[in-house]
């Protein structure tokens, strides 16, 4: 079997043992009736839990979009303007609306990375902004004592909309939803309290309900008041093929139920070898983002055995402090008992490979000089094919792999057909 997988701004090549395939991880099939932008108009027209954004916000009002940002494959280019078009049906001028980027704890934009994510057209209409963490605006905290401090053209906008797309995410379930306010434009202490619950069994990929860390998120969008949702579900193509609009909880659990349709993907059994990927540039230009990819690994493979993980990382590790965890540390099992005494935001994410390299031995495919990456507790290969005859060796020529082209997407779940 020949493939080709993501891999930076281009693809790799490797041949398999067919014999040996145990699955290719891609999406189930759906049917769908219409993509891109005319699904993103069409679930506009029929919104659930609320009613029509035109026959909601008002004219005079202070609008803020919130928008992902340049780590995120969300298409807001394509988005925006079917937002753009209902707000100026409800008479809303473009000077009222503000664009804001949910940055999180990444860095900032410059200014064409900002236009390539709305496109020239919008970028020349609507003022659009970064998330500044020193201009936030406390609004209250939430049951589990996280405090909901926003940026200010957020906080103080008459009306939010949230904008994103929906895909797994390690602990917080799914992305999406009020993901967007929190951590999206919230301060690092708000974020740091919010994430630290991620050691907590129940935050976990594919679960809602009873997730600590999606509570909590979920709470903050009622502190600071959500009164719109655009959310979209992406194919292994990036093409926008379900969007959701509406109510901020209702329509982020209506695409989250396709979301399972589409990625969640039953496997027969735990593989000695997964071979995974993100899928290629944005999602692996450092490793704190490809991150999610080796942790949806995490769930096929066999414990003891070996997952190849692909990722140019060509912007290296991405965070100064996940980078000093990972370096700053003599072995895996040392950021475990850190992260749960002291948790830190960046550290989180070393803790989470390091609960990996806990059940699994670990190669990866990078940009990465080898003996920066052994520094880091992983082991380097120079290609794919030398990382999987490596492997073989280790877990036995017969040994049976799994391809997880879309790591970050596609979930393995084991539990028999109900």
């Amino acid at each position: 079997m020949r493939m080709q997988l993501g891999y930076g701004a281009g693809k790799v090549e490797v041949e398999l043992p067919d014999a040996q395939v145990l699955a290719v991880l891609k999406a189930n099939s759906c049917a769908v009736q219409a993509a891109g932008p005319r699904l993103v108009r069409q679930a506009l027209e029929r919104p659930i839990g609320d009613v029509r954004l035109r026959d909601k916000v008002r004219p005079g009002q202070k609008v803020a979009i919130v928008t992902s940002d340049i780590t995120r494959p969300c298409p807001s280019h394509l988005i925006l303007p079917c937002i753009l078009e209902e707000l100026a049906a409800a008479g809303v001028r473009d000077g009222d609306i503000t664009i804001v980027f949910a940055l999180g704890s990444h860095r900032r934009h410059t200014q064409a990375e900002m236009r390539r994510l709305v496109s020239d057209a919008v970028f020349s209409r609507i003022r659009c902004l970064d998330l500044d963490t020193n201009n936030c605006v406390p609004m209250g905290i939430t049951s589990r004592g996280t405090p909901v401090a926003v940026f200010r053209p957020v906080a103080e906008a008459d009306f939010r909309i949230c904008v994103g797309n929906i895909e797994y995410h390690y602990f917080a379930g799914y992305s999406g939803g009020a993901k967007a306010i929190m951590p999206g434009v919230c301060t690092r202490a708000a974020i740091q309290t919010n994430h630290s619950r991620m050691v907590l069994p129940a935050a976990c990929a594919g679960r809602l309900e009873g997730n600590p860390v999606r509570e909590d998120i979920d709470e903050a969008a009622q502190i600071c008041r959500v009164d719109y949702l655009v959310n979209v579900v992406l194919d292994d193509h990036r093409e926008i093929v379900c969007a959701v609009c509406g109510d901020v909880y209702q329509a982020h659990r209506a695409g989250c139920r396709f979301l399972d349709t589409l990625y969640k993907v039953r496997i027969p059994r735990r593989a000695d070898i997964v071979l995974v990927t993100p899928g290629g540039w944005p999602k692996d230009a450092n490793m704190y983002q490809a991150q999610k990819a080796l942790d949806n690994a995490a769930h096929a493979v066999k414990d003891g055995g070996t997952i190849i993980w692909l990722a140019a990382c060509t912007e290296g590790l991405g965070s100064d402090v996940f980078s000093a965890w990972m370096t700053g540390h003599r072995a895996p099992g040392d950021m475990i008992r850190h992260i749960r005494v002291d948790f830190q935001l960046g550290g989180h994410k070393a803790a989470a490979i390091a609960m990996v390299l806990r059940r699994a031995h670990v190669v990866l495919v990078s940009e990465l000089e080898d003996d920066f990456v052994r520094s880091i507790h992983l082991t380097p290969a120079s290609d794919v094919r030398s990382a999987l005859n490596a492997a073989l060796v280790r877990c036995g020529s017969r040994a049976d792999i799994i391809v997880m082209p879309h790591g970050g997407s596609t979930l393995p779940v084991t539990e028999p057909r109900g």
